[in-house]
């Protein structure tokens, strides 16, 4: 099988991504991170997601982002919003698909594969700017100049099968795949229990997508 590195925070979107994936025939090697985030909730999310989809391995990598905090997700001081708001939100943080995608790269060298998922999504996000198509196609640019493989042959491809979706077509091709998203956490300050509190941005998208796709909300809330 054709292997690939996949991006597994835990979410709905990752979630869907790693489907996906394994639909079109690839082994998966899931790579999930325990960046301090406000939300460590989503990390046994991904271990019960890889499992479920039957990742060939999964991996959590140790990354401490708040050590630079910047972002209501690794700093304590910056409360997560609650209501819309113009603008990049808080939520944001610096630089961490750039970091994520960079090891996700040295470990698809490591394994032979050319092909990394993500799960990005630049319709039903939060104006992200890491989150955009230009954003991916840049990336792999400088990945296939950045590597020993693409040197001797082997070009690496990002894929982000989500890029062009809303959240409520997101839902639909998980569920066409047979994916349970009671599985996934989104929300941003999800409790210890992984239960989403319903108001942060993440949820708000995730609450109006079901609803769009017709479908149940498997979300267990806070209240």
């Amino acid at each position: 099988m054709k292997k690939a590195v996949v991006l597994l925070s835990g979410g709905l979107d990752s979630a869907t991504v790693l489907a996906i994936a394994r639909s079109e025939g690839y082994a998966c090697y899931c790579l999930s991170f325990d960046y301090h985030q406000r939300h460590v909730a989503e990390l046994d999310a991904s271990g019960r997601v890889a499992q479920a989809l039957g990742a060939a391995e999964h991996r959590v990598f140790q990354l401490d982002l708040s050590t630079f905090g910047g972002s209501a997700l690794t700093d304590a001081s910056i409360a997560v919003p609650q209501t819309p708001s113009e603008g990049i939100p808080v939520t944001y943080v610096p630089a961490r698909n750039t970091i994520m995608l960079s090891l996700a790269l040295a470990w698809a060298e490591v394994l032979g594969a050319n092909d990394i998922f993500i799960g990005v999504n630049a319709l039903d996000y939060s104006g992200y700017p890491d989150c955009r198509k230009e954003y991916v196609e840049a990336f792999e640019r400088m990945a296939n100049l950045a590597t020993k493989s693409a040197v001797e042959g082997q070009l690496l491809h990002i894929h982000a099968p989500l890029i062009d979706l809303n959240k409520a077509q997101i839902i639909q091709r998980g569920h066409a795949l047979g994916l349970d998203y009671a599985m996934t956490v989104s929300c941003y300050q999800a409790d210890s229990a992984g239960r989403a509190c319903g108001t942060c941005d993440s949820c708000r998208f995730r609450r109006a997508g079901f609803a769009a796709a017709g479908l149940a909300d498997p979300t267990r809330y806070q209240a």
